[in-house]
């Protein structure tokens, strides 16, 4: 396999002194990119080791476990061994097997990174499964982006050196230095989409165009190619990125649909959304950018959740929740969970500043707390009338997704002030030397 070595080299796959874990199943494929690497550890300059995940799926797993530890010590190569229980995962998630597996092998992954166990992880995708890849995602509507197939590298970390190789050229391999490997029952189970593409679909298409696979994958690289290009043309200088939330000006969706399209990927990848979105729920995203009403929510797979917050498209994780957040009134500094924080102090200049309220600190009851809104809340505005606060955060046109934590002075469900906002007609400030002035830090 010398085709492998200039792969790695080409493509600059690993680095002197790393350490390169090998994600080794136990199958013919992940045995024979083991034992290549640690036979050509001292050309590379790299250190391999092996990461062993039984997913606890079926009864032979535990078997296959020791078996790769047991191979694992006849080559001389370091082994870590763990066990998830995929089965339990997907039931308590609500998600299938496949996906709970996947999701807690790469949890233990990237833990491996965090530890510096290991620098890099190579999996054994090889010819075949980048094909299969890249027709799983034509036929479930991917765009451009998804039918490129999978990366040499990913991440930085993630790398695959056999992407070329087809699996022939893998089990000549295996052949050749008499590597013992074990078969994946599940693998023949043809109600797992991927199986039925590889053991129905794909051998009928290559009886009728042999060099189908190839060819599947060159489409791929030619993709590669022109997405690469078309990607270098997307700016996404005015996002205004927080954390794992990313606000878009809708005048970036007036561009042309494939350089809108791509900064939607970009900007959903860097707020940590690795996988690739489907073309539909692309379109899906556009069109609430130039169409949809103004606050109207998106939810999307993978967690995403799109709001139209007035001149942005803001993309955010679902997965937000609200911590609890009590507070006396009282002066000092105080740490508002999820938002920033809040000063509170008795002044004398009352002078308005951005973000800084100040009221009469001998009509708020004692009984008073600082916390997140809660339903039911009312508000009555400096100068009369009264509001839900729901409707009075519209008003001020505060987005949608931080109206739960804008921190609120409230005696029940009487809001006497919101930081950073608004004071109450009730504690305006009325022939007082000093008063309370609170400062919102968001």
């Amino acid at each position: 396999m010398q085709n492998v070595l200039n792969f790695i080299e080409q493509n600059k796959l690993t680095s002197p002194g790393e350490r390169i874990g090998v994600g080794v199943s136990g199958g013919s494929d992940s045995m024979a990119l083991l034992h290549f690497l640690h036979e050509n550890a001292e050309r590379l300059d790299i250190e391999v080791v092996a990461i062993h995940i039984d997913h606890g799926i079926r009864e032979e797993s535990r078997d296959e476990a020791n078996f790769v530890i047991s191979k694992c010590r006849e080559m001389g190569v370091r082994a870590y061994k763990f066990r998830i229980e995929a089965p339990k995962l997907a039931k308590e998630k609500g998600i299938s097997v496949e996906t709970a597996a996947r999701e807690g092998r790469y949890a233990i992954f990237e833990s491996l990174f965090r530890k510096d166990v290991i620098d890099k992880l190579a999996l054994a995708h090889h010819l075949s499964d980048q094909a299969e890849t890249i027709l799983m995602h034509i036929f479930r509507g991917a765009g451009m982006a998804g039918a490129r197939g999978m990366e040499a590298m990913r991440d930085g970390k993630y790398i695959r050196p056999l992407l070329t190789t087809s699996k022939e050229e893998i089990l000549d391999y295996a052949n050749l230095h008499n590597l013992d490997y074990v078969e994946d029952s599940s693998n023949k189970d043809n109600s797992y989409s991927r199986n039925y593409l590889r053991n129905v679909v794909l051998p009928e298409i290559s009886k009728k165009w042999p060099g189908a696979i190839k060819a599947v994958c060159q489409f791929g690289a030619t993709l590669k190619e022109d997405d690469d290009f078309i990607s270098s043309q997307v700016y996404d200088d005015a996002v205004i990125y927080e954390d794992k939330e990313a606000k878009i000006p809708l005048s970036y969706f007036l561009y042309k649909k494939p350089i809108a399209s791509r900064l939607i990927i970009k900007v959903l990848k860097n707020i940590g959304v690795k996988v690739d979105f489907e073309r539909k729920h692309v379109e899906l995203l556009m069109a609430l950018a130039l169409d949809g009403e103004n606050g109207k929510r998106l939810s999307l797979p993978f967690d995403v959740v799109a709001v139209k917050d007035y001149e942005y498209l803001t993309l955010y994780n679902r997965k937000i929740e609200v911590p609890k957040f009590n507070c006396e009134f009282k002066c000092g500094e105080f740490e508002v969970p999820g938002m920033g924080k809040m000063i509170v102090k008795r002044v004398k200049d009352f002078s308005p500043r951005e973000g800084v309220i100040y009221l009469d600190y001998r009509k708020v009851p004692k009984t008073a707390q600082w916390r997140f809104r809660e339903d039911g809340d009312v508000f009555t505005k400096f100068g009369g009338g009264t509001k839900k606060l729901k409707s009075f955060l519209i008003d001020k046109k505060v987005p949608q997704r931080k109206r739960a934590f804008i921190p609120v002075l409230a005696e029940g469900n009487n809001i006497l002030a919101i930081a950073g906002l608004e004071i109450s007609e009730s504690v305006k400030i009325e022939d007082v030397p000093t008063a309370y002035s609170v400062e919102f830090h968001f």
